[in-house]
């Protein structure tokens, strides 16, 4: 009977599901504890991105409904109505809230540009290719195997820092702040510290222009296990090996 859900719990903390759906899940969430140890852990998940930025400020019209919503949960009766309240509340400061946002959104952007006629099969593909990302993240930060390793500023950027979140069978996370802009012809370089004396390159970084990064890599399943992970400055296009200073590092706990 479990299986029938596979990553329900995931799409069940984010309020991904269909009220159908989530009655259904809600029901067998009540009689299996598999299902309820993942919403808990996902729950987690979602209390530690919101630590790990600043409080932003939505859109208006995610305000809005988001605030609307809380009206009217005041009004009904139960424990569900309450809660569903204070996580609304809760995430409207933190990154969670934001990956959350941007998953609608770029769905809802998929649906009504595969509604016009002027729409190109290139930017149809765009907005699925993001929103499947955005998904595949949460995957990786939600599963049972997760693990996080945090990496910090090193002399040559000693205000940056960054969180990584991985998994063997679903991969690797890694989002950063206050990154030093990318000196032309160059690129930041992301390495998996194993217990190898070889680091193994996850893939590139670019930031955007405050310096801030988010980056999902597939890693291989028969990877060792990671005991830390550092962001180098190297050529653009990346090395097979690190050449460059050290902008962040961090070790496994």
């Amino acid at each position: 009977m479990h299986d029938q859900f596979g990553e329900t719990a995931e799409l069940y903390v984010l309020g991904a599901l269909s009220p159908g759906e989530k009655r259904q899940f809600e029901t067998h969430l009540a009689t299996c504890e598999i299902c309820a140890d993942e919403v808990r852990r996902s729950t987690q998940v979602m209390a530690d991105l919101a630590s790990l930025t600043a409080p932003a400020d939505p859109p208006p019209a995610v305000r809005d409904a988001l605030m609307a919503r809380i009206r009217l949960a005041r009004v009904r009766s139960g424990w569900l109505a309450l809660a569903a309240s204070l996580v609304a509340a809760v995430a409207l400061g933190g990154y969670a809230l934001q990956l959350r946002g941007r998953v609608t959104s770029l769905e809802g952007q998929l649906r009504e540009t595969g509604l016009r006629a002027e729409a190109t099969e290139h930017q149809v593909d765009d907005l699925r290719r993001a929103a499947l990302d955005a998904r595949t993240t949460m995957a990786v930060l939600a599963a049972p195997d997760v693990a996080r390793i945090d990496l910090a500023g090193q002399p040559a950027a000693s205000s940056a820092s960054a969180r990584a979140f991985w998994s063997r069978s679903r991969g690797l996370v890694l989002t950063g702040s206050n990154l030093p802009a990318l000196p032309s012809g160059r690129t930041y370089q992301l390495w998996v510290l194993t217990s190898q004396p070889a680091p193994i390159s996850a893939g590139l970084l670019k930031p955007d222009a405050n310096g801030s990064v988010s980056a999902m890599f597939a890693t291989p399943t028969d990877i060792p296990t990671p005991i830390g992970m550092a962001v180098t400055l190297e050529p653009e296009g990346g090395v097979p090996s690190p050449t460059g200073d050290k902008y962040l590092v961090g070790l496994a706990q």
